[in-house]
């Protein structure tokens, strides 16, 4: 052994025995800045341990155990140390590991009995203090383990807290030189070590760190100025946060630049929740020793908390540089990077994180998020698995594992969790929340409003449950209830731009249940959003933009008790008649239908009854239609005329258009004027108006409304915007049909040689070898690299009105998002001269499905007859898909519709919609109707019954004649409890 390493080794074994344990450290940073031995970090582990340091402990253990696994002196300190922090369970782990690779191998049979009696006091829950000699390695062999009661007063403090993990975060301001420091205190020994949460500075209890019990007699400056630092971190341990930063002031006069005291006071303001305050504080002691890696990680932190991500990751980032492998700041800079929406950061933070602190609950639950985000739900699944596995009252894992099977629309699953979570505690107010939300995504509003009510009993002011409960009752025609709700959000004090959003809906979502009520009385026809509610106000709300413009300029509702006293559905409105009773049944079996069986798409039964109501009053419409124009053609007079109207192409010209530039003749399709006595002809217009109603009432809270109907907004395009890639976050609903609408741009690009670009100017692609990268590319990312800006292409729609013309289907786009990926997705704009064009696309298919029924196949039961009808009810649904003329809500009207028209053709639907298949996405996907029905057809046709039951049914119309009754049949199925 070098003589200067065995003097360190003699120097080390004599402050150990004098008990003073933080230069015995210094000693072993020393030894190990040489070299990584094993034994010096189980020696340094032992020395945090005398100074209840005890996440240092955890750390040097960690690095031990990569290097020998087998070391039962590291796991045995570390289950102290954790036992120590309070985290029982995760020491008990951590020591039953220790002892099954003990029993596998030669071990020092001494400490293989007491890892046997720390598991069996751990498991009688008593206390347990282990405090056997660390054996050095060198030549020199003493007892480093000497124990007292009394530590010395070292400039080695800490503030721990418990954090939402269970784990404590270490600040060490290593290396900060402090103006009044005796000559005898190395730089390395000036040091201040807070521990707060990991939840970047929430209030959580905190407890006291190293035990100050005895002080050396020499009465120095350096004595003095750590016990004004212990008293002052005291303070912070105790919530006496005003009384700490007095201390710190008294000592930063003396001492300005003391990074100590500037980190001490920093984190007591933070506490506060006065984060400028305490960035500044954290700033100075940057700057007073720029090396001190404490003071950019709790500034990291603190920015973190006032939503300043990217500067929060910048520090955190500089804070790794003097702890490369700190499983701490990697947590801290995961969780930041998850809520700044980088998730290919968090997880490849959150991961290593994992890698070196194995039973790190925060960090496995945010990595499920992270990965969940980004569409690894498998491995997402396993991570928060494994948080709760660590901690089975573990609130946190367990709620974020209940959204990660919400989001996937698991209903079983995500039940289940909530129902472990209340049996952890019954006064959480978020599970109710949840809960709420799950029975209000399954329709199950009256469940919904009993949970958030409790939930609000937990917490009067929670805007969330709020205005979901309002939403709620307003479904249900609880209107005074709801009016209630609405007015206590809007009163609510705001933190967040998010409740903001929610304080806006509230003023739209109360002026319409004003309208609902006010028209609860009154048939049903006369319930018209689209024709009653002013434009503006409509706009605004599919918008959720600030209503200060609409409350300027919009007539607002009158108050509900001149609409209905007691603000609530009449008696006669619940009323159970066997007519509603059938009807209802009925309609429960045929909405059914309408459900996609993809992730993210919960099963909805208020949903169902809707669809299934509204195919029935279709059937029954369109039926009586279809007898008149067969009665007229019998007779024969002509049911439709054509006028020749002349529409110019909106096709934008030049080498990037698919089509011609010049005008094309246009016609227009309407019914003939002459009509019989009884009876009224429908346009394709007031067939899906009927289901667009019965949208518009099932769930008030969405804002569906027919696009055109909204302000002058409509002339420069209002469109609908449905994401599969945002940002980093695959969505999770729409993110299967990605690859194939990547291929169909690339497809487009290559085809048509150019794109548009953001202000829709033609961007040329024919050179440069572009068109060769472009077929190569396989994401976004690569496309936008070729292109070089944000870009859109159109796909396109095969005319039947006009032959050989091509409409305008969607737009697929790529915009770049900052630092953080791509929203990549498909936007439909719905301009005045595009609304003309599928206007007249839907009339002709409606006339063409009526020509089709009206003829021979009238009232057959033969299938093969029946065929051209088959095919003109899914092209009818083909343009209506590509229309997209609603500003939410199109897929569920067009699906309700064509059930509605097949039961008007006789025939019924009776399989479900195959396993990963969105209707509408096909057809947005599908260049021509042919190509539309041929991906359909394999599976609806065969399923296609022929039934004249639903002639039996009750007249929908006359069993629910008011906006009252429709509104409590909605409302009136059990709901059953989760």
């Amino acid at each position: 052994m070098a003589p200067a390493i065995a003097g360190e080794r003699e120097e080390l074994v004599r402050l150990c025995s004098s008990k003073n344990w933080s230069k015995a450290i210094r000693v072993l940073d020393s030894l190990l800045a040489r070299s990584s031995s094993i034994q010096d970090l189980c020696n340094r582990a032992f020395c945090y341990s005398r100074l209840e340091l005890h996440k240092h402990v955890i750390k040097d253990c960690d690095k031990a155990l990569q290097l020998d696994p087998g070391l039962i002196q590291a796991y045995i300190l570390k289950g102290n140390a954790l036992s120590a922090l309070g985290r029982k369970e995760e020491a008990l782990l951590v020591w039953q590991l220790g002892y099954g690779n003990a029993v596998q191998q030669s071990a020092d049979l001494k400490q293989l009995l007491e890892l046997e009696e720390l598991l069996s006091n751990a498991k009688q829950n008593q206390p347990v203090i282990f405090e056997e000699p660390v054996t050095d390695s060198s030549n020199t062999k003493q007892d480093l383990s000497v124990v007292s009661e009394e530590h010395v007063i070292d400039s080695s403090v800490a503030i721990t807290s418990s954090s939402g993990s269970g784990s404590e975060d270490i600040i060490d301001s290593s290396n900060v030189n402090t103006p009044d420091n005796s000559e005898t205190q190395s730089k390395s020994d000036d040091r201040v070590k807070i521990i707060i949460p990991n939840e970047i500075f929430q209030a959580g209890p905190i407890r006291i760190g190293p035990k100050l019990l005895a002080a050396s007699k020499t009465k120095t400056k350096s004595i003095s100025l750590d016990f004004r630092l212990s008293r002052g971190i005291a303070q912070v341990n105790e919530g006496k946060y005003d009384g700490a930063i007095s201390i710190f002031n008294q000592i930063l006069r003396e001492n300005p630049t003391s990074a100590e005291a500037l980190i001490g006071r920093g984190t007591a303001y933070a506490f506060q929740r006065e984060l400028e305050s305490a960035i500044a504080d954290f700033t100075k002691a940057i700057k007073s020793n720029p090396s001190a890696g404490e003071a950019w990680k709790r500034r990291g932190q603190a920015r973190a908390a006032l939503g300043e991500s990217a500067q929060a990751i910048e520090d955190l980032t500089k804070a790794l540089e003097f702890e490369p492998n700190s499983s701490d700041i990697l947590h801290e800079r995961g969780i930041v990077s998850f809520k700044f929406k980088d998730y290919n950061s968090a997880v490849e933070d959150l991961s290593k994180c994992v890698f070196r602190d194995k039973i790190n609950k925060s960090a496995y639950t945010y990595l499920g998020l992270a990965l969940s985000a980004i569409g690894e739900y498998s491995q997402a699944e396993e991570a928060h698995l494994k948080s709760i596995q660590l901690d089975q009252s573990f609130l946190d894992g367990w709620t974020h594992l209940t959204q990660f099977y919400q989001d996937l629309a698991n209903v079983e699953k995500a039940s289940e969790c909530l129902q472990q979570v209340l049996r952890i505690d019954g006064r959480f107010a978020k599970a109710y929340h949840l809960r709420g939300l799950l029975y209000h995504g399954m329709g199950q509003h009256r469940s919904a409003i009993k949970d958030l009510s409790v939930g609000l009993s937990i917490e009067s002011s929670n805007i969330e449950c709020l205005y979901l409960r309002a939403s709620c009752y307003h479904a249900i025609g609880e209107y005074g209830d709801a009016i209630k709700d609405y007015d206590m959000v809007l009163n609510l004090e705001l933190d967040s731009m998010d409740k903001f959003v929610l304080q806006c809906l509230a003023f739209y979502q109360k002026e319409i249940a004003l309208y609902t009520a006010s028209k609860s009385s009154s048939e049903f026809c006369w319930f018209d959003i689209d024709r009653d509610v002013d434009p503006i106000f409509k706009e605004y709300w599919c918008k959720r933009l600030h209503p200060k413009y609409v409350c300027e300029r919009v007539f607002r509702q009158p108050p509900l008790k001149e609409s209905l006293k007691k603000g609530r559905l009449k008696k006669q409105d619940h009323t159970v008649t066997k007519q509603k009773t059938t009807l209802l049944r009925a309609a429960d079996l045929i909405g059914q239908k309408i459900q996609y069986n993809c992730p993210g798409f919960l099963p909805n039964k208020r949903q169902y009854r809707m669809a299934g109501l509204a195919a029935i009053e279709i059937a029954q419409k369109v039926a009586r239609t279809w007898r008149s124009i067969r009665n007229m053609n019998k007779n024969g007079k002509k049911a439709w005329r054509r006028e020749r109207i002349s529409m110019a192409s909106q096709n934008r010209g030049g080498s990037c258009c698919s089509t011609s530039s010049s005008s094309d003749t246009s016609t227009s399709y309407g019914f003939n004027e002459e009509r019989p006595a009884s009876g009224r002809y429908m346009s394709w217009h007031d067939i899906y108006a009927i289901s667009v109603k019965w949208r518009q009432i099932s769930e008030p809270c969405d804002p569906v409304v027919w696009v055109n109907k909204l302000s002058e907004e409509f002339n420069s395009g209002f469109g609908s915007h449905t994401p599969m890639l945002l940002g980093q976050a695959k969505v999770v609903r729409y993110y299967p049909n990605y690859q194939r609408t990547l291929d169909i741009a690339k497809s487009i690009m290559v085809d048509n040689k150019c794109i548009y670009n953001a202000e829709d100017k033609v961007i040329d692609l024919s050179e440069d070898g572009k068109l060769r990268k472009i077929r190569q590319a396989s994401s976004c990312y690569d496309l936008h690299s070729i292109v070089g800006e944000n870009f859109w292409v159109a796909t396109t729609c095969e005319s039947t009105a006009f032959e050989g013309k091509q409409l305008e289907g969607t737009r697929i786009t790529v915009q770049k998002m900052d630092k953080r990926g791509f929203d990549f997705a498909i936007r439909t704009p719905c301009t005045p001269s595009r609304w003309e064009e599928y206007d007249a696309e839907m009339a002709i298919a409606w006339e063409a499905l009526c020509n089709s029924y009206c003829g021979e196949a009238f009232g057959s039961n033969d299938m093969d007859m029946l065929e051209n009808v088959k095919d003109a009810i899914l092209r009818m649904a083909y343009y209506w898909y590509n229309f997209m003329p609603l500003s939410r809500g199109s897929a569920a009207v067009g699906y309700t519709v064509l059930l509605g028209l097949f039961l008007a053709a006789n025939m019924e639907v009776t399989a479900n919609i195959p396993t990963g298949v969105q209707v509408d996405w096909e057809a947005i996907l599908s260049s021509t109707p042919d190509a539309f029905l041929e991906s359909i057809k394999s599976w609806l046709y065969p399923s296609l019954k022929f039934s004249t039951a639903w002639k039996d049914y009750p007249d929908v119309t006359m069993t629910l004649g008011t906006t009252g009754s429709i509104v409590a049949a909605l409302s009136s199925y059990d709901s059953q409890v989760l």
